[in-house]
């Protein structure tokens, strides 16, 4: 909104949740997967609308609502199918709440030893914080947890964690990456104040957006 761009917000809302609804319910409710389709004309309603607006940069417009599809809700969608890899009609929470533990233990080691160790820079230009330190202190801290999960949850050998762990650690520092080019592309601080003092809402998630399409391919080639 600061930058002049203009997205599609509440096309762009319902469309998401409508495709998350709908992918979740095929678990649920045991519809065929081709009702999906029904969401092609709401989502390309987004075109449709711009050609009765007079902005400068329509396609812009169109190109940030089509982002937030694929940055956020085709990840949520794979973050719950987690729950579904072992068996397509009944929800196992262990995968999804392992994936969050070991992607939250990754954020506090990458602070603690990035604060405490932290001297070569990891990526200057779009997080100048973060450290080399900070990214091994955190996928050391992650595989640490796994480990602590294997004997928990025996469903899955320790080195299935473990591989998770790493998985996260990478592709959580990525989206955290990912989510800074954002804010810097469009020169603003924070991705929205629902959570003041947070950097919003977005942030709290950034690092789940990459890692849980990465992690559900991951897991889906190994157990199946």
């Amino acid at each position: 909104k600061n930058s002049g761009i203009r997205p599609h917000r509440n096309i762009g809302l319902v469309a998401g949740a409508l495709i998350f609804l709908m992918a979740a319910g095929l678990h649920y409710l045991q519809y065929d997967v081709k009702y999906l389709l029904l969401c092609i004309p709401l989502i390309f309603s987004v075109f449709i609308t711009e050609l009765y607006k007079k902005n400068k940069i329509p396609f812009a417009n169109i190109s940030y609502t089509f982002v937030g599809f694929v940055y956020v809700t085709i990840p949520f969608c794979f973050f719950h199918a987690l729950g579904f890899l072992r068996d397509w009609n009944e929800y196992n929470f262990h995968l999804p709440l392992a994936f969050l533990l070991m992607l939250w233990a990754n954020d506090t080691g990458a602070y603690l030893f990035g604060v405490k160790y932290g001297k070569r820079k990891l990526f200057e230009r779009h997080s100048p914080k973060k450290s080399w330190e900070g990214f091994f202190g955190g996928m050391f801290t992650s595989v640490l947890v796994s480990f602590g999960l294997s004997f928990l949850f025996k469903e899955n050998q320790a080195w299935v964690w473990a591989g998770m762990a790493v998985l996260i650690a990478c592709f959580g520092t990525l989206g955290d990456l990912v989510e800074s080019m954002l804010k810097r592309s469009l020169d603003t601080k924070d991705s929205g104040g629902l959570l003041p003092g947070h950097g919003g809402l977005l942030d709290r998630f950034d690092g789940l957006l990459l890692a849980a399409p990465v992690v559900y391919a991951y897991l889906y080639l190994i157990l199946s």
